[in-house]
Order: C-alpha cells, then sequence, then structure tokens
C-alpha cells in the first residue's frame, strides 16, 4: 500500500474530506465569479456547508460549463502558477481545458504512484506505457506515477504495434499500461507473429483504462497475456487517470477519497440514489488548485458501495463504468449499455471480442445490427456452424437484455482496430436527425 490513508478508519478520512471541502467551497466562491454567481443564485454561503451530505446544496458543473469558460474562464490561480495544460479532443465541440499547479501534480503523481502500487509495481520494474503522450492525460499521468513509485518507464506511446512488441521483448517489461482494447490488438498481432508469451514476454500485470469494459474482456485481456488485470479509473476534467483503481483481491476500484468526493444521483433528476444502485458518478476534487470544480457530473454510469475490501484499504469503491449516460442506447423503448452487450458476446462460443454495435432506423422502427469477428479456430464457410453460432448470440441477446439483434459474424480482423479508444457504436439515427 503506498500511504496509509488508504486504509484509515473512514470517521478520519470523512473528517479529512470535510475539511478540504469547506476550504474549497470558500475558494471558489472567492476565486470564481461563475460559482459566486450561482451561489447567489442558490442564495448560498460557503458558511452553509457544515457536513458532507451539505454538498447536495451545491450547484452541479458541466461539460458545457467548461466549454462556455474556454480556455482559462474558471481558472483559480493566475497563469504564473499554471505548469502544465491538458485538454480534450474536442472532437464534439470546443476542447475543455484543465490546467495543473505544482501541488496539483504532486497530487496527481501520488494518487499514480498508489494505482502502480496496486498492480504491484515495485523500482524492480520495467513498465511499457502505451498511452499517448500530449495534450491527452493518459501517456504523461501514467509516466509520472511510474517515475514516483521508481520503476523504469518505457514511454512508448500509442500505435505501431509491431514495434511495441518488439520493445516489450527486448526490454523485458513487466507492468504494461495500454487501453484494454489495444491490449487485445497487441495479444492478437503477436500470436500472428508466432510468440510464446510465456517465453518472449515477461509481464506479470496490466494498468488498463480509458473506455468501459465488460468482466468478459477483462478476463479475456488477462488470459491473453497471463497478467492480472488492474483497472484505472479517471478523466482530465477532474485530474486525468487516478481517480480510482481495483486492487488484486477486487473487481471494484478503490476511490482516492482524501482527494475525490464522489456520489451517485439519478441522471434525470439529480437526486442520490441509494448505495449500491447504478446512476451517473459526480465527482468534487478536493484539493486542486487551478481548476477548482464543484460536482462534476462526469455522464459515467456506475454503482458504489463502502462495504470493507479484502485487501485492507477503507476507501469506498465503486463499480466499473458500464455505459455513459450519453451513449445508451435506446432500442424499441429498451435502455441497453454497449458493456452489457460485450458481456453477452463474451460468453458466446467461437468468437471474439472484437465488435461493432451499428443502430439504424427501418422506417419508425429502431433497429441493431452487430457486427462480431469469429475466432481463428472457427472454420467460416461452414454455415451450419456459423448459422448456429448466429443464433445462439441473437437468442441470448433477447433472452438477458430484452433486444432483437441481427447478429453478423464477419471474419477474423476485418473490423478495423484502434490504437486507442475502441469505436463500438455507430448509430446513424444520430446523422439521420442532424440531417
Amino acid at each position: 500500500m503506498w500511504n496509509k490513508i488508504e486504509s484509515s478508519p473512514r470517521e478520519t478520512i470523512e473528517q479529512l474530506q470535510l475539511s478540504r471541502l469547506k476550504d474549497t467551497v470558500q475558494r471558489v466562491y472567492t476565486l470564481t465569479p461563475f460559482y459566486c454567481q450561482k451561489f447567489e443564485q442558490s442564495g448560498i454561503k460557503p458558511e452553509d456547508i457544515t457536513s458532507l451530505s451539505d454538498i447536495k446544496k451545491l450547484p452541479f458543473t458541466t461539460k458545457k460549463d467548461l466549454r462556455a469558460h474556454y480556455p482559462f474562464g474558471l481558472f483559480t490561480v493566475p497563469m504564473s502558477e499554471v505548469v502544465r495544460i491538458h485538454s480534450s479532443s474536442g472532437t464534439t465541440g470546443k476542447p475543455t481545458v484543465v490546467g495543473y499547479t505544482q501541488s496539483d501534480m504532486e497530487v496527481w503523481d501520488e494518487v499514480m504512484a498508489r494505482v502502480f502500487t496496486m498492480a504491484g509495481t515495485t523500482a524492480e520494474d520495467i513498465v511499457h506505457n502505451g498511452y499517448g503522450y500530449g495534450l491527452f492525460t493518459g501517456g504523461l499521468g501514467m509516466h509520472n506515477g511510474v517515475q514516483k513509485v521508481g520503476a523504469t518507464i518505457v514511454p512508448a506511446s500509442s500505435g505501431f504495434t509491431e514495434r511495441q512488441l518488439m520493445l516489450m521483448k527486448d526490454f523485458g517489461a513487466t507492468i504494461l499500461a495500454v487501453t484494454p482494447s489495444f491490449a487485445l490488438h497487441m495479444a492478437e498481432v503477436a500470436k500472428k507473429a508466432g510468440s510464446d508469451y510465456l517465453k518472449d514476454y515477461k509481464l506479470k500485470a496490466g494498468v488498463f483504462g480509458a473506455e468501459p469494459t465488460s468482466k468478459g474482456l477483462k478476463e479475456e485481456v488477462s488470459k491473453a497475456w497471463g497478467i492480472d488485470y488492474h483497472e484505472v479509473y479517471g478523466l482530465s476534467e477532474i485530474i486525468g487517470p487516478g481517480v480510482a483503481c481495483s486492487c488484486k483481491k477486487s473487481d471494484l476500484l478503490h476511490v482516492f477519497e482524501d482527494h475525490f468526493f464522489v456520489e451517485i444521483i439519478d441522471p434525470a433528476t439529480g437526486e442520490e440514489v441509494p448505495e449500491g444502485q447504478r446512476g451517473e458518478l459526480v465527482i468534487t476534487p478536493l484539493t486542486k488548485q487551478a481548476l477548482l470544480l464543484l460536482r462534476y457530473r462526469t455522464g459515467d454510469i456506475t454503482s458504489i458501495t463502502k462495504e470493507p475490501c479484502r485487501c485492507g484499504r477503507t476507501m469506498l469503491r465503486m463499480e466499473s463504468i458500464v455505459g455513459r449516460t450519453d451513449d445508451m442506447l435506446i432500442i424499441g423503448g429498451v435502455n441497453v449499455y454497449p458493456s452489457q452487450i460485450e458481456h453477452v458476446i463474451s460468453n458466446a462460443y467461437g468468437v471474439t471480442l472484437n465488435y461493432q454495435i451499428i443502430a439504424d432506423k427501418k422506417g419508425y422502427l429502431d433497429k441493431l445490427e452487430i457486427h462480431i469477428e469469429v475466432s481463428d479456430e472457427i472454420v467460416c464457410d461452414n454455415v451450419a456452424q456459423m448459422e448456429n453460432i448466429k443464433k445462439s448470440i441473437q437468442a441470448a441477446l433477447l433472452n438477458n437484455l430484452y433486444i432483437n439483434a441481427t447478429v453478423r459474424l464477419v471474419e477474423p480482423r476485418s473490423i478495423e482496430r484502434s490504437m486507442g479508444k475502441a469505436v463500438r457504436i455507430i448509430d446513424k439515427r444520430k446523422s439521420d436527425e442532424q440531417n
């Protein structure tokens, strides 16, 4: 365990959270006209926050608010104190920009050191970092955490799969840090090249994140490389990777509560939901300096529990992200997340987890088509076998998710691979609405 606060009594953690929350609220009220105006509109003063439950009195913040103040309008320190800037890609509008003071960088390094310690990383390890470097927070966030624990970092960045495999083998990497879909792609390429995983590679664990992942995909990655799977969660608006991570004893992710206060709300009403119930994740950073946000609505769907973990950590745990409020598909009136479909596929015989979901309209009715690559062991010209596999997946989707979908089995490696986050969904209904 990297920091003893991770196993402190909950009373200690919550006292620290309340102290930091009060300080954060006072600072945003004093330093940010945007929040000062929101407080006045709601009739709230910083001194009204006397308990953690009072956080419900505070306003939400959304990505739209960040874009409205692009690029630096919500910063709470002068630019002379900002030492790093990151931003989103901005593919759907203005990018969201985040700044970091030296103190923010130290917090980021600290939480990422906790992440790599959970994955068993020590100064003796070599970490192959295949996350992209640049404005995206993944590459540099991982990089700094590895250096904090004293391990050796290989800053491979994204893409160039064959070259990355060569470096992993030649340098003797023991920890792999990439997106889970890219990890599977790497395994696929290594297998095609005739690699012997146990002989050619020395990997013992991986730190994976940046995209929603089903239990089936985690097991597939873990099995493909013969390693422990550790999931890391984070988002650039809050800090980057390092908000939470899974340990060796549980699939749930420990939230680093001394730096991040989390809530789960009903995305439609904004009201808190009971512990264990899924809803939208809302995060208030408690120690940020350059960009203070109150109750940031992440759009990610998950649940939390305060049940202690067998690893000894006492901080609450969150479920893997099951989807986003904005990528939930509504098919014929049924709500379904891509990760639920992925879970069904992971239990099917003869197929891989390389798939694509295509939503469209047929007349007034929703139509869902799922393209799935068959495994190399399946003979594609065996029509009867292919038909049986297809029917069994369609039946499983109907029985488990109550959706009628058309499954199309396609040849191995025929779906385009991504070097970063996998593109799983093509919703043609949205483009039709825009035209």
